[in-house]
C-alpha cells in the first residue's frame, strides 16, 4: 500500500467516525431550532467558566439565566473582563442584522457565542440551558454545534383565568417563568369575571372590596346534575403594587402582558360592587357557579364612563399595544326589555341588540385608541359590525379568524378544539377532574394557526396563537401545572417551528428527555402521552368489536386483564386486537423496563345486538366533535360524564340520523339512546326521539316516539321500550332543539345535540 492510499483510507476512517460523533445525538431541545448542525467535541463547564458580555446586552437576561443555571445545577457563571479569554468563556453579543427575535448559537471546545436581535439573546441562553448534559461524573459539557433560530409568530401565548379560582403572585411569576422556558411572549391575564374581580381600581374600591370575593362555590362538575355549593368565602385580588412588579418581572423576560377586562358580559363580580350599572334590579352577588348569567352591564352613558375609568387604571398599570376586553357570551335579555338601551337603540339607528354591542365595543375602542393602544376580543366582537381598530381572538373556532383577516384585523388563534389546555389530555378515568373535552398533547401539536383558507395577503393579519386555562376546575397550582404540562411544549414548538419542520415522531423523543428537566424543576406534569392509543373497529360476522391497542414508544409494551376476579395486568398483548363480545371491564397498562408508564387505562364495554354494526348518518357532526366518527355510536363505550369530545358526537343546529343494520333480522323490544345536557356550553337536550325499524332497509314503520317533556323528565339516559319488533334495519332520529330561546345560555345561538351509545336490545 502506497502513502497516498494509506493517507486516503486515513482520511475516510476519519470521516466515517466524525459522521458517527455528529449523527449519534439528536439535542432534546423544545421548541426545536429552525436549523440545527452539530459537530464533534465538547464544551465542558468548569467553576473558571464566564461570560462576556458584549454593548447593549442585558444584565437581567445574564441574571435570569445564572439564576435559573443555579436552580438546575447549583453554580453561576461569573463575569469577565472581554479580553480575559484564557479559560473557556460564553461570549454573549447584539447583532441587529439578525431577523427579529432571532439568534444564533456557536459551541466550540473552549467557546460559546451567542448572537441576538433583541430578545434573541435571551432566547439563545434559553436554548443553551437545554443543551447542558452531565456525564457520569456529575460534570456538565454541552455538545459542539452550530444553531441558526428564530420565531415563526410574533404572538406566542399563554393565557391563565384567576377569577375562577385565584393564584398568587408567586405562583404568577412561575407561570411567567414557564413562558418564558418555551420562548413565548405573550402572557393574557384574564382578571375579571362573574366569579371574581382581582385587580385593585383605586376609584372603585368596591371592586376588590365587594366583588373579590364570593360566598362559596360550586361543588363537583356543573354538568353532572348535582349543582351542590360549599360555603366558604372564597377570593382574593392584587393590588397595583403587585401588578406592577409582576409587569416588570414578566418584561423582563420579554413577556408582553395583556390584561382582560371583560365586558359587557361576565358582570357578576361588577354589579355585585355597583348595581347601578345594571339594567335593572339588584342586589346581585358574586356567583358561586360557572356559566353565563342574564344579568349583564347595560350600555348606558354612566356604564361607559365606569369602563373608561377603569381602562385608565389599567393602562398605567400594562404598558403593552392591546388591552383585552372580552365581548363574549354576552345574553341580550335584559337589553331587549331595557327602556334605556330600546332608546339608545332608537336614537342611534341599531337595528337589533347585536349591533348595541357593537356600539358599546365601538365606545370603548374609540377610547383605548385615544390613548394609544388597541383593543383585541373574542370573536364574538365581529357580531354587529367590528370595531374599526379592533383585533379578533378566535376561540369558537377558525371562521372567527378567517373572517376578521379577510377583513384586514388582527387575529390570534385560539380554538376550543385545540387550544383549550383546561380539557382533557388523556383517558379522563386516569386525569383529574376537567370541564370537558379531549385535546391530547398531539393534538395540540398538529395545529397550525394560519387557516388555508386565508389567501397570501391575507394570512399576514395572523399574528399567531395561544393555548386558554380557564380555572372553573382548576383550584391548585399542581393542577394547573398539569394541565399545562407537556403540552405548553406542544404548543411553543408549533408556534416557533416553520410547519415543514415539525416531526411528531421526532418531538415525542425529545419530550421523553424534556421530562427529565420538568423533574429537576418539580414541576407537576401530566404522563398522558404514554397513554395507550385505542381502535375499534367492528368485529368479523357482526360479533361484537375488536379493540386494537398500541403503545405510544416502540420501545414499551402493553400488560391487560379483563378478570377483574384476579384484576394484575399481567397478561401481555399478544395479537394485535382484544375481541369483546361481551360485557365486560378491561385494564390495560404501558410498562418499560417492568415499571409502568403513564396512567392506567379502565375501559368498561357494554355489547348489546347494535355493537360493531354498520351505522349509517344522514348528517356528520360537527368537526370539532367527531372523534372516531358514526362508529363512536355503535362501539359499546358509554359517554361519560363529564363530558369529553373523545365520546361523543357533536351536531351544531342539526340532528342526528343514523341508521343502523344489525346484519340479519332479529327480535327487539327496546333501544337505549344516551345524550348530553350542558347548557351552559349550549348542548341541550333534544326535542324529540323517535325510533323506526324496516326488514328490508326500504320501507320503514315508527315503533316509539319520545316526547320533549318525557326526555326532560329523563334527563339522559333515554331508554324506549316496546314490544318483541322483528328488525334488521333500525332508525333513530333525535331532533336538535334547534336555536335557543331566550332567558338561556347562548339564546340566539344553534344548540349543540351530544350524542353517544345507541343500544339495541
Amino acid at each position: 500500500m502506497n502513502k497516498s492510499t494509506s493517507k486516503y483510507i486515513f482520511k475516510a476512517f476519519l470521516l466515517i467516525i466524525l459522521c458517527k460523533c455528529v449523527a449519534a445525538h439528536t439535542p432534546g431541545l423544545i421548541p426545536y431550532p429552525a436549523s440545527y448542525h452539530r459537530s464533534c467535541g465538547k464544551f465542558h463547564f468548569t467553576a473558571a467558566t464566564s461570560i462576556i458580555t458584549g454593548q447593549g446586552i442585558s444584565t437581567g437576561d445574564v441574571n435570569i439565566f445564572n439564576d435559573r443555571l443555579f436552580t438546575l445545577y447549583h453554580f453561576r457563571l461569573s463575569a469577565s473582563h472581554p479580553f480575559n479569554t484564557k479559560q473557556a468563556y460564553l461570549s454573549l453579543i447584539s447583532d441587529g442584522s439578525l431577523p427579529s427575535e432571532g439568534y444564533t448559537l456557536k459551541v466550540c471546545r473552549n467557546k460559546i457565542e451567542i448572537r441576538g436581535n433583541g430578545a434573541g439573546i435571551f432566547y439563545g441562553l434559553q436554548t443553551l440551558l437545554q443543551l447542558i448534559e452531565k456525564n457520569n461524573k456529575n460534570e456538565l459539557f454541552i455538545r459542539c454545534c452550530i444553531i441558526s433560530d428564530y420565531p415563526r409568530f410574533s404572538w406566542r401565548g399563554m393565557h391563565l383565568d384567576v377569577s375562577r379560582h385565584f393564584f398568587p403572585k408567586e405562583f404568577i411569576r412561575k407561570y411567567i417563568d414557564f413562558l418564558a422556558s418555551y420562548k413565548m411572549n405573550v402572557f393574557h391575564w384574564h382578571l375579571t369575571d362573574d366569579q371574581g374581580w382581582r385587580i385593585e381600581i383605586r376609584k372603585y374600591p368596591n371592586l376588590t372590596q365587594i366583588g373579590a370575593f364570593r360566598n362559596g362555590t360550586l361543588k363537583g362538575h356543573a354538568g353532572d346534575g348535582r349543582e351542590t355549593y360549599d360555603t366558604i368565602r372564597y377570593g382574593g385580588f392584587y393590588t397595583q403594587k403587585d401588578i406592577r412588579e409582576i409587569v416588570s418581572y414578566a418584561l423582563e423576560r420579554h413577556i408582553t402582558i395583556v390584561p382582560e377586562i371583560e365586558m359587557p358580559g361576565h358582570a357578576m363580580a361588577v354589579l355585585a360592587s355597583y348595581p347601578q350599572f345594571a339594567c335593572k334590579g339588584g342586589p346581585f352577588e358574586v356567583s358561586k357557579s360557572w356559566g353565563v348569567f342574564d344579568d349583564v352591564l347595560c350600555p348606558k352613558e354612566e356604564t361607559v364612563s365606569f369602563i373608561k375609568d377603569v381602562l385608565s387604571e389599567v393602562m398605567e398599570m400594562f404598558p403593552g399595544k392591546y388591552i383585552h376586553i372580552g365581548g363574549d357570551e354576552c345574553p341580550r335579555v335584559r337589553w331587549h326589555n331595557c327602556p334605556a338601551c330600546q332608546a339608545l337603540m332608537k336614537t342611534r339607528g341599531l337595528k337589533n341588540e347585536s349591533e348595541l354591542q357593537s356600539y358599546f365595543i365601538s365606545r370603548i375602542d374609540s377610547f383605548v385608541t385615544s390613548k394609544g393602544r388597541s383593543i383585541i376580543g373574542w370573536d364574538e366582537i365581529l357580531e354587529g359590525g367590528l370595531a374599526p381598530k379592533a383585533a379578533i381572538m378566535s376561540w369558537r373556532g377558525p371562521e372567527g379568524g378567517i373572517e376578521a383577516a379577510k377583513q384586514h384585523h388582527y387575529v390570534v388563534m385560539s380554538p376550543g378544539s385545540y387550544c383549550y389546555f383546561d380539557y382533557y389530555q388523556g383517558n379522563p378515568t386516569g386525569e383529574p377532574l376537567a370541564i370537558g373535552g379531549y385535546t391530547t398533547v398531539e393534538k395540540v401539536y398538529s395545529y397550525d394557526p394560519v387557516p388555508a383558507e386565508l389567501k397570501t395577503e391575507e394570512k399576514k393579519y395572523i399574528l399567531g396563537a395561544q393555548a386558554n386555562v380557564w380555572t372553573e376546575y382548576i383550584s391548585t397550582q399542581e393542577h394547573a401545572e398539569y394541565m399545562v404540562f407537556p403540552r405548553i411544549c406542544a404548543l411553543s414548538e408549533i408556534l416557533w417551528l416553520s410547519p415543514e419542520k415539525k416531526d411528531y415522531k421526532n418531538f415525542k423523543g425529545r419530550l421523553l428527555e424534556h421530562f427529565q428537566m420538568l423533574d429537576s424543576l418539580k414541576i407537576n406534569y401530566s404522563k398522558a402521552i404514554y397513554e395507550i392509543k385505542a381502535e375499534i373497529s367492528p368485529a368479523k360476522k357482526g360479533n361484537g368489536i375488536l379493540y386494537r391497542l398500541t403503545p405510544s414508544f416502540a420501545h414499551t409494551r402493553i400488560h391487560y386483564t379483563t378478570d377483574l376476579s384476579n384484576p394484575e395486568i399481567s397478561s401481555p398483548l399478544s395479537g394485535r386486537y382484544i375481541h369483546i363480545n361481551r360485557n365486560l371491564t378491561l385494564k390495560a397498562a404501558v410498562f418499560s423496563q417492568g415499571r409502568m408508564k403513564g396512567n392506567l387505562l379502565i375501559q368498561q364495554f357494554k355489547v348489546t345486538k347494535s355493537t360493531g354494526k354498520s351505522i349509517l348518518l344522514t348528517d356528520e357532526p360537527d368537526r370539532l366533535y367527531n372523534h372516531g366518527g358514526a362508529m363512536t355510536l355503535v362501539d359499546g363505550i358509554i359517554g361519560k360524564i363529564p363530558w369529553n369530545g373523545k365520546e361523543w358526537l357533536g351536531f351544531s343546529g342539526k340532528s342526528l340520523n343514523a341508521t343502523i343494520d344489525l346484519g340479519k333480522t332479529d327480535t327487539i323490544s327496546k333501544v337505549t339512546v344516551d345524550v348530553l345536557k350542558a347548557e351552559n356550553s349550549w348542548i341541550y337536550l333534544p326535542e324529540l326521539i323517535q325510533i323506526l325499524v324496516s326488514i328490508d332497509g326500504k320501507d320503514y314503520r315508527s315503533l316509539a316516539i319520545m316526547k320533549s317533556e318525557e326526555i326532560d323528565q329523563k334527563g339522559r339516559t333515554m331508554e324506549i321500550n316496546f314490544g318483541k319488533t322483528p328488525a334488521r334495519y333500525v332508525r333513530v332520529a333525535v331532533i336538535n332543539k334547534g336555536i335557543i330561546p331566550a332567558g338561556l345560555p347562548g339564546e340566539g345561538n344553534k344548540s349543540w345535540l351530544f350524542v353517544d351509545e345507541i343500544s339495541v336490545e
